[in-house]
């Protein structure tokens, strides 16, 4: 239940800072976020198409279609430049939150 309210507010950063790596399309990014989180991660259409979708609309990430290697049509996304400012922003903000909570969790001397 956690894992997906933890899950529902970082989507998007997730996504950004997955897609800076490399042009992605969609089970690719199911995929490499399943890997890379060794599972703690398993987006579902219902969660990822929208959240491309919002990311789309809001200009921090491009699609564009271009055939696969098998030469089946595929839409890739890429981080914007408006993408990679929110993602910095994003970081700094997390890396301030994490602190903060560490600092909370740790036991006072």
């Amino acid at each position: 239940m956690y894992q997906k309210e933890l899950l529902k507010g970082n989507t998007e950063t997730l996504l950004l800072a997955l897609l800076v790596q490399e042009p992605m399309y969609g089970y690719q990014i199911v995929k490499e976020m399943e890997q890379r989180s060794s599972g703690y991660f398993l987006f579902r259409e219902g969660t990822l198409y929208p959240a491309l979708h919002r990311l789309e609309k809001a200009r921090l990430i491009n699609g564009a279609w271009a055939p696969s290697p098998n030469g089946q049509q595929r839409r890739y996304y890429s981080v914007s430049e408006l993408g990679m400012r929110e993602l910095r922003r994003k970081a700094a903000e997390w890396r301030d939150f994490t602190q903060a909570v560490n600092l909370v969790m740790q036991p006072s001397r």
